[in-house]
């Protein structure tokens, strides 16, 4: 019987966590796409929005899994991000499509709102396909590779994915994501964000959760992003205020750091509401 226990025990573990994931994924086939368990990305990443310089909650969670199809062998793969509600997650739809965007917040071609059953998401296609889409504070990206795009697109997987997770975009046309609305809002948002973004990483290290290192490190990648923004939209040439920048980093200097963000600080809130030119 102790032995029995035991046994049960050490199992305990591995239920939950299956009945954790499957409140994520579909851990089964879907029509003629078979389900592959892929794995489980815990604390600390981001997933998806890794390269967006998304500062991740403490506590997200990612969850793949692949869905190979045996005639095609097109693989499918599902990418869920559970964020944990943290106040970074006010950025999620602008970071959710910044892949489908220029370096400088310009929508792309093969970039574009999709309507299925009633729902919104976010796809692009190029060498394959990308669906993409929040449902609250989780974020849900499907992926395929197709160079030649001449597979049928795996309509199926999403409207699975959007009854379990319905999503929470509003709304939105081609014509008014390729505005010049739109693209003046997303740029400045992105120039608010980096801001934001130091003002995070000097808050972590107050905390004492971060080396101040890469604090700084983190703080002036940021400051470059909105010193190039500024130069596009602005016309404020960016490289010797970078060569300061790098200057400081490189001496470790936290002050000189400090005074450059407040310097941006003040400057944008004296411009923000300028008119731009967007292309």
């Amino acid at each position: 019987m102790k032995k029995i226990l035991a046994l049960i025990m050490l199992a305990l573990p591995a239920l939950v966590l299956a009945q954790e994931i499957g409140n994520y994924l579909v851990m089964n086939d879907i029509g003629e796409y078979k389900f592959r368990p892929k794995r489980v990305v815990t604390i600390g990443n981001a997933g998806v929005l890794v390269p967006t310089g998304h500062f991740p909650g403490h506590g997200d969670m990612t969850y793949e899994g692949i869905y190979i199809h045996p005639q095609t062998y097109l693989g499918v793969e599902v990418k869920i991000t559970q964020h944990v509600g943290s106040d970074s997650d006010k950025w999620l739809l602008h970071e959710v499509d910044r892949d489908f965007r220029t370096y400088y917040g310009i929508p792309g071609e093969i970039y574009g709102p999709k309507q299925i059953d009633g729902q919104t998401i976010l796809e692009a296609f190029a060498g394959g396909g990308n669906y993409r889409w929040l449902s609250g504070n989780k974020v849900i990206m499907i992926e395929y590779q197709d160079s030649q795009l001449t597979k049928p697109e795996p309509l199926e997987i999403v409207k699975t994915y959007l009854a379990k997770h319905p999503s929470s975009l509003s709304p939105i046309s081609l014509a008014q994501l390729r505005s010049a609305e739109n693209k003046t809002k997303w740029i400045k948002d992105e120039m608010d964000r980096r801001l934001w973004l130091c003002d995070k990483w000097e808050a972590e290290f107050q905390l004492g959760k971060v080396q101040q290192k890469d604090m700084l490190q983190e703080q002036v990648k940021s400051m470059e992003v909105f010193l190039n923004y500024r130069e596009k939209y602005y016309g404020m040439k960016a490289a010797d205020e970078k060569n300061l920048l790098n200057g400081y980093l490189s001496q470790n200097n936290k002050t000189a750091i400090k005074n450059k963000l407040d310097e941006y600080k003040q400057w944008w809130s004296a411009n923000k509401n300028k008119a731009i030119s967007v292309p």
